[in-house]
């Protein structure tokens, strides 16, 4: 069973939606929640402190522990400012959800410079400033477990998001890198792939579906990423109460070596380079070089 008792969780865009279900989940299993939310629409225009208000009321009126915050993600300072509220109230900070973000779709034609900064900011730099708050806090206190909301548009792509899916998928590479930095420390971090009728979907999708996608079926995912068990370094997909796992593979590819016809050779062997057998999830960074060193026949450092 997750038990959540006596840790301290941060939760991100938590007055609706998502965030909303997150925060309430993690009150339930025990946790005492601050539930940050910016009270903007969801194009990241506005403000109050209104929803996430709302939020600690149900998580208080059920028994809980909880108290709101209103600072923008995208502001180190009032992050900053938020994290030292938390330690000063209850002495550590043990769980951070990275989840506040916006939209601003439209065809890359189409869209401004600024919305795609916009949305780079409060997706990406909303969870580095969060991220960067409490990194420190939890490799001291030798626990930590951190989720970076990530999306199948980042993963696969999306017609219409080239901003939020170059976002969610710069939140994949963060994760990549800060879980193998937090290991040694019980620093745990890992992504969620959502799929949830959130404000971000309406219109798009017909009632039937949005109904099947309650947001409150995606967050058994986050509990388990939280937990004194959590995995590390894992992309888990959630959405209408079914559960996946995605990874970023490399192929085994082929060795053609180098000279001046080498770029004509491999025009006319991409299926081969391309050939899924065999397929792995490198550990680091450092896999690939690895192996294309292995294949020309040197090993790494010669």
């Amino acid at each position: 069973m997750i038990d959540l008792k006596n840790r301290v969780a941060i939760v991100t865009g938590a007055g609706a939606g998502l965030g909303r279900e997150h925060a309430l989940l993690l009150a339930r299993l025990g946790a005492k929640v601050v539930v940050n939310d910016l009270g903007s629409d969801v194009n990241g225009n506005g403000g109050s402190t209104n929803a996430a208000q709302s939020v600690v009321d149900e998580i208080v009126s059920a028994g809980g522990e909880a108290f709101a915050n209103g600072a923008s993600v995208t502001e180190a300072s009032q992050v900053e400012a938020m994290v030292k509220e938390t330690i000063e109230r209850w002495g550590r900070v043990d769980i951070l959800i990275n989840n506040a973000g916006i939209l601003r779709d439209k065809t890359f034609t189409k869209m401004s410079l600024d919305d795609f900064r916009t949305v780079v900011e409060v997706h990406l730099m909303g969870a580095v400033n969060c991220t960067k708050a409490v990194w420190d806090i939890m490799r001291e206190q030798k626990y930590g477990r951190i989720v970076m909301t990530t999306s199948s548009s980042g993963l696969y792509g999306n017609f219409g998001q080239s901003n939020y899916s170059a976002a969610k998928m710069a939140l994949v590479g963060l994760m990549q890198t800060l879980s193998l930095e937090g290991e040694k420390h019980n620093v745990r971090v890992n992504c969620l792939a959502p799929t949830a009728a959130t404000r971000m979907l309406e219109g798009l999708l017909p009632e039937t579906s949005l109904k099947a996608l309650a947001p409150s079926a995606v967050s058994p995912a986050v509990a388990v990423l939280v937990s004194e068990d959590a995995p590390t370094r894992m992309i888990l997909c959630a959405g209408a109460g079914s559960f996946e796992a995605a990874h970023i593979t490399m192929t085994q590819g082929i060795h053609i070596g180098t000279g001046d016809e080498t770029c004509h050779v491999l025009a006319t062997k991409l299926s081969e380079v391309s050939d899924r057998n065999g397929e792995f999830i490198p550990a680091t960074g450092f896999a690939q070089g690895s192996l294309e060193l292995n294949k020309a026949g040197l090993q790494v450092g010669e």
